[in-house]
């Protein structure tokens, strides 16, 4: 089969393919034009052939401060050659440091948790939201990623034929995202629309709602923006109905504000769960939240006490990344922010007025670094609006195009544009000069 790759891509994968399924440790790297990236700095990739790309992926974005940014990579490395280690018995000096750091800075936190990944800790959030409340069922957001957690993978990037018409208020069929799960036979997950606040009391009232999880944007599909009063509802009816709301902000936060996206929206949750830019690309995540929740995990009544484990949980080089890259948050958050705020207004204004330039039916949506453009005529509320109005083909092929001029906007249709403080002015402008001839090369018929 011909892949449309070159022999030294080829190579690589047809090699990992014989000791790994399909030649790749997570799916969502599957990408066309596949590439093998040797080399990151900065706002730059480099891949095996030596090519540079101005990176807009970020790996998902974690990359708040660019690849392999020296004073977090040096604390990482002064970890690695202390006498440091996992020692998993015991308090750890480097582990209550970044606590501290994180408490006395989030006004969302009390106490925080340490783990390793962002699915690990929503999928705690959640349990610990069930040992509160003493319920079984929560909500999630179609179109939303909360995580690979059996109950949390469901309803991603489905078609306008998988979900159907749109439903509010009320709730969607389950799709679970992938085979081998139980999430059809529990039932305790239910899926409404972002924006849909009777959709979130019409399953409240149906059915023991734990907790209700949602990033406070959605940016698993781009960049899909509360409306107004939106969070502030959630609170009200998490108090009036008695759930508990998390904020996933594995994305939103540390990118959007020190104090994450609740600082922004002014909105408190229940509990919080943080991941990606907090340690600039290392592997940490964080589940914090009001005192009163967080002490469960030391309840009296061992029946209330969710039990919380994990060999790598505060692993010292990530943590101590993750306390290098708040600190520099913090010493940098004046002048750090609104350059980044910058950049981003200079990326939507280029994009816009390209859209408007050749009469494109065409929209961007932005919340400070994080970018992104539908082919549709306004700015999307849920996920509904984008799996029934977008253009995803041309999506994909715009990006494509982008990718052969060395622009990496990673080609899947509807993700972020995630900018860094390493981009320059410079970068930007090349930027758009190029996303300038992919988005015409179609409607000029190149």
């Amino acid at each position: 089969m011909n892949l449309g790759l070159s022999k030294s891509v080829a190579s690589v994968m047809e090699h990992n393919c014989r000791f790994i399924p399909g030649g790749l440790n997570s799916a969502i790297r599957a990408i066309e034009p596949m590439i093998a990236f040797a080399k990151a700095s900065g706002a730059y990739l480099w891949d095996i052939e030596g090519k540079r790309y101005i990176d807009y992926h970020a790996a998902f974005a974690p990359y708040l401060l660019g690849h392999n940014f020296r004073p977090v990579n040096d604390a990482a490395s002064k970890v690695l050659h202390s006498e440091l280690s996992q020692f998993n018995a015991g308090p750890s000096i480097l582990e209550g440091q970044l606590a501290e750091l994180l408490c006395s800075r989030i006004d969302a936190v009390d106490k925080v948790v340490l783990l390793s990944t962002g699915s690990e800790a929503t999928a705690y959030a959640v349990r610990l939201s069930r040992a509160i409340t003493r319920r079984k069922h929560f909500i999630v957001m179609q179109g939303g990623y909360n995580g690979n957690h059996d109950e949390l993978a469901c309803n991603v990037l489905n078609s306008i034929e998988e979900i159907g018409p749109r439903v509010s208020p009320g709730e969607y069929r389950l799709r679970p995202l992938g085979a081998g799960t139980t999430i059809e036979d529990t039932r305790f997950v239910h899926v409404v629309n972002f924006n849909d606040l009777e959709s979130i009391r019409y399953v409240c009232r149906r059915f023991p709602v734990a907790s209700v999880i949602t990033e406070p944007i959605l940016q698993n599909i781009g960049v899909v923006p509360p409306e107004a009063g939106y969070l502030q509802g959630l609170r009200k009816l998490a108090d009036e109905l008695g759930f508990v709301l998390i904020f996933d902000e594995v994305k939103t936060g540390f990118r959007h504000a020190l104090g994450g996206y609740s600082a922004i929206s002014k909105v408190r949750p229940d509990l919080v769960v943080y991941g990606k830019a907090i340690a600039n690309g290392f592997p940490l995540a964080v589940v914090g939240g009001k005192q009163e929740h967080m002490d469960y995990l030391i309840h009296h009544d061992p029946s209330k006490r969710p039990f919380l484990g994990g060999t790598y949980n505060g692993h010292p080089v990530a943590v101590a990344a993750a306390i290098r890259t708040i600190e520099y948050l913090t010493e940098h958050e004046a002048t750090l922010y609104p350059r980044l705020e910058a950049l981003g207004k200079r990326l939507e204004t280029g994009m816009v007025e390209i859209f408007r330039k050749h009469g494109m039916r065409a929209c961007v949506s932005r919340q400070g670094s994080a970018v992104s453009f539908y082919f549709m005529e306004q700015i999307p509320r849920d996920f509904h609006d984008i799996a029934e109005k977008h253009d995803f083909a041309r999506d994909l092929d715009v990006r494509r195009s982008l990718v052969k001029s060395g622009i990496f906007f990673v080609p899947i249709a509807t993700k972020q544009c995630s900018i860094s403080a390493a981009h320059t002015d410079q970068d930007i402008d090349l930027t758009l000069e190029m996303f300038e001839c992919a988005v015409t090369k179609r409607s000029h018929g190149a």
